[in-house]
This record gives C-alpha cells, structure tokens and sequence, in this order.
C-alpha cells in the first residue's frame, strides 16, 4: 500500500470528550499492538496519536482530504502533510485495503500538553485498491511496507492531543524485520 466508513457523528469516550465516530469499511483494518503504557496520560496521548492514524486512513477510503475527522485530530504542519497525502489518492483514483499494524510505540512527555510519539506501521497486508474497478494490486512491497513515525502532539483546550507534526521514513531499519 501507498501509505496509507460510511459515516461520520460524534460520540462521547471514556473521558467525556466528543469525538468523530471514525468507522473504517470491513476490507480496513488499524490493528494497534501493545499501545497501552499503564500511564493514564501516555495511554490518552496513545490513543489520539492512534485515532490520528486511522482518521487519515479514514479520509483516504472516503476519497475526502477536508474529511472533518482528519482536522479535528490533525492541526498545523501535520494536516497540511495529512490533507495532501489524502489528495494524492484521490488525484490516483485509488483507496486501499488490507490492515496496518502499528506497532513499537514510544510516548515521551514534554509538559502537560506536549508529547512526542513514535511508532512503526507495517503495510505488508496492505494493498492499493483501484476506486472505480475495485481491483485489487497485490504487487508485494518489500521493505518499503515498514515505515517509521516520529509525532509531535499537542493538547487542545478541549483535551484531545492532536498531532501537529509528523514526519515519516518509509523503509526505515528501525522498523523492518
């Protein structure tokens, strides 16, 4: 896959905010692994840095780079970069299918409303799907399915940690097998 459902409406977590139901179509799937610290702020910053993800593979699969789920988890640098990487799917005429794995996350804590986060994704069960025909390019992706992750997050008034810059290394040894 090129790295990277049907509605949108908000809901109320665990910590009472509202936020965008993000349902991605059953051929998707974000599988997160091990992105639970035990740290109730890391766990939080996790969590939004997650919903980040799957909120950009959630406009991409709608073919929608102002997809209000991707800004609302996204601000500044990061939903500029986010907003063009959509685009470029969509000027393809493709979406995708598979799942990602998201896996080796590292929160580190700046202050009460900043944070780094890195992370790994693997796009091997991730493949390129054609909009119109709906087919399917199982072309295998070698290492470039690894890519590495560095976020910067920012809490917002309304206490959703939106990432405001990311930065990528697709092929990364950091994260290949």
């Amino acid at each position: 896959m090129r790295s990277g459902s049907p509605h949108t409406e908000a809901t109320a977590g665990a910590s009472g905010i509202e936020r965008p139901d993000i349902t991605l179509p059953n051929d998707v799937t974000d599988d997160f692994q091990d992105w639970k610290t035990g740290d109730e702020t890391k766990d939080a910053v996790l969590a939004d840095a997650g919903h980040a993800q799957t909120a950009t593979n959630y406009a991409i699969v709608k073919g929608n780079p102002d997809e209000p789920a991707l800004a609302y988890y996204r601000q500044g640098d990061a939903l500029a970069s986010g907003a063009q990487w959509v685009r470029s799917f969509v000027d393809d005429g493709i979406t995708y299918t598979g799942t990602v794995r998201y896996f080796d996350p590292k929160v580190t804590l700046h202050s009460s409303t900043s944070a780094d986060v890195t992370f790994c994704t693997d796009e091997t069960r991730a493949f390129n799907k054609d909009r119109k025909t709906g087919k399917v390019d199982r072309t295998p992706s070698g290492s470039d399915a690894y890519v590495f992750y560095n976020t910067r997050l920012r809490k917002s008034e309304d206490g959703v940690w939106q990432t405001t810059e990311l930065v990528s290394d697709r092929g990364s040894d950091k994260c290949t097998p």
